[in-house]
């Protein structure tokens, strides 16, 4: 499962964008969003979830709507 912002929590910071091992973190609308299709959880590149351990406002949460990210 990805992780998703809680766009109604997040203040714009940053601090997960330039965190991010795939790029899948973006700007929208004045927060930050992630591109569920590009987000590998970190798996295999850290052993957690970088944007989840950056942010100051813990609103990074696994969305449970997409299946789990499958390591290839």
């Amino acid at each position: 499962m990805p992780y998703k912002i809680n766009g109604s929590e997040c203040t714009a910071c940053a601090a997960c964008e330039s965190e991010c091992p795939n790029d899948a973190i973006y700007e929208k609308n004045g927060v930050y969003a992630i591109k569920t299709e590009l987000c590998s959880e970190c798996v295999g590149d850290h052993d957690e979830a970088q944007c989840v351990s950056n942010c100051p406002v813990d609103c990074i949460r696994i969305d449970k709507s997409v299946p789990r990210y499958q390591a290839v």
